[in-house]
């Protein structure tokens, strides 16, 4: 299908658009792939908040260099593009789990990029590892917060032991002899 310079144009700024919303792009392979395998993980990924595009490679290179993305000369052949827009892990994930269902038989992972940074095929598995971004916050939160609770339970402790010397000092008085 022939595009026209201004359907090519705005393609790259739809391009481009995407990979400055996004916090993560990944970069698939589809060569085995039919639209129903295709529609079952664009489902997935609009799940977690990311979205999956056949791109046109020379336009998205376009795009990239545009948006001041580092090294694009690895996008050769078929390209499904996925655009993490909220969590980054969470669409790695979804991705890792459609390529050990179809054992890289279907597709593979080309390379990907994390805020711009270019990340190998193997980055993009060890970033599927990670938890989620609520999960990861929560993690954050308690780390924090562990000091803070450790000194309040020390500061409480003495009071707290004055307090069970005279409960049971107040015990014993109560209880006649």
């Amino acid at each position: 299908m022939a595009f026209t310079k201004e359907e090519k144009k705005q393609l790259v700024a739809q391009y481009e658009e995407w990979l400055r919303k996004s916090r993560a792009v990944v970069f698939l392979d589809y060569k085995k792939m039919n639209m129903k395998t295709i529609e079952g993980l664009r489902a997935r990924a609009r799940e977690v908040g990311a979205e999956l595009h056949v791109t046109k490679n020379t336009l998205l290179k376009m795009a990239l260099e545009q948006a001041e993305y580092a090294d694009i000369s690895q996008l050769e052949g078929t390209t499904l593009c996925a655009f993490a827009f909220e969590d980054a892990p969470a669409l790695a994930k979804v991705i890792q789990e459609a390529v050990k269902e179809t054992k890289e038989e279907i597709f593979k992972i080309k390379m990907g990029y994390l805020d711009s940074q270019l990340i190998s095929d193997a980055q993009v598995k060890a970033l599927a590892d990670l938890p989620p971004l609520p999960v990861m916050r929560a993690m954050l939160l308690g780390t924090l917060l562990a000091p803070a609770s450790k000194l309040v339970r020390t500061l409480a402790e003495p009071g707290r032991q004055i307090a069970a010397v005279i409960k049971a000092k107040s015990e014993q008085e109560a209880v006649p002899a």
